[in-house]
């Protein structure tokens, strides 16, 4: 774990839609990632954005810390209460420190919903995302496909007290209950969602356990560094090539899909941040005009292969 930084040095930054005064009907949603420094969540600004260009009468403010740091996730909620933000959408990064400031939020008159990651005890209205359980299962199920003799195996994970990624680690055991797939001592490992560690980490579960048949990351974090990536995979490509070492990562960010491409991972099972962006400025802006809403809102996954990589590349 880093360190806890000073509010003042975490270089904290925001985007908003526009420099215009709103109008009286109009609202100020607020989208908190996990880490500003995760391009995952680039696409859920993006989508959030766009959704707020169309929907017109929508601000959106995308804040967040700049690396994985619950505690000043918590500060940054804190101070867009204090700013008085109509909504709130935040993907969470510690479920205990998120419900008191969702809350909080709640309690001052703020409609507050989760999204990528929930806090399903919190007085959040609703979750916006991928259904991390089954996300999970659909990479074990992949890496089954792909080598049903099974073998040991090895995954990756980011922050440990992340809900969607623990749910995730569940859903590839589950999947992989009954198979001849054996998971490896010290599995999974936590790079909080740093993505130089998640490189060093595979390389890590491999030096530690030489026969591993199987690296599966629950988060695209190492994929996110391509060249730090191709440095662990080169000097061992003849294995990844027959499968030996089989690869099943998660998301299908345009560099992951390149990388599948040119023979550097398997299978990828990917969500859809974008559209995460785009609904939770739809559910914020029907709860703040006193609609009902879905209480969990799925916003599906995609599975990738060779097969169909060039398809998501399109």
């Amino acid at each position: 774990m880093k360190s806890m930084r000073p509010l003042a040095l975490a270089a904290l930054a925001s985007v908003v839609l526009g420099g215009t005064a709103l109008a009286a009907d109009s609202f100020k949603f607020a989208v908190v990632p996990k880490a500003m420094n995760n391009p995952f969540f680039d696409l859920t600004r993006d989508g959030c954005m766009a959704e707020a260009a169309k929907l017109g009468n929508v601000e959106c403010i995308y804040q967040g810390p700049v690396e994985h740091e619950p505690a000043t996730q918590s500060q940054i909620i804190e101070d867009l209460i204090t700013q008085g933000v109509d909504g709130l959408a935040i993907s969470v990064s510690d479920t205990a420190a998120a419900t008191t400031v969702i809350d909080k939020a709640v309690a001052a008159g703020i409609v507050v919903i989760t999204f990528d990651s929930d806090a399903p005890d919190s007085k959040r209205s609703a979750y916006v995302g991928t259904n991390n359980k089954e996300f999970g299962k659909a990479l074990g199920e992949e890496l089954v496909k792909l080598k049903p003799e099974g073998g040991t195996y090895g995954m990756i994970s980011g922050g440990a007290a992340a809900p969607n990624l623990a749910e995730r680690v569940d859903g590839v055991r589950e999947a992989l209950q009954g198979s001849k797939w054996t998971e490896v001592p010290g599995s999974p490992t936590f790079s909080n969602d740093d993505i130089t560690l998640a490189v060093q980490q595979a390389g890590d579960l491999r030096t530690a356990n030489p026969d591993i048949a199987a690296i599966v990351p629950v988060g695209g974090w190492p994929l996110f560094a391509p060249d730090g990536w191709k440095n662990f995979v080169d000097p061992i490509k003849a294995d990844v090539d027959s499968k030996k070492l089989a690869l099943v990562v998660a998301d299908t960010l345009p560099v992951e899909l390149q990388l599948l491409k040119d023979g550097y991972a398997h299978a990828l099972v990917g969500q859809r941040p974008y559209e995460m962006g785009e609904v939770a400025m739809q559910t914020l802006l029907k709860l703040k005009k006193g609609e009902k809403v879905d209480q969990i809102i799925y916003t599906g996954v995609d599975r990738v292969t060779s097969a169909n990589v060039g398809d998501f590349l399109k």
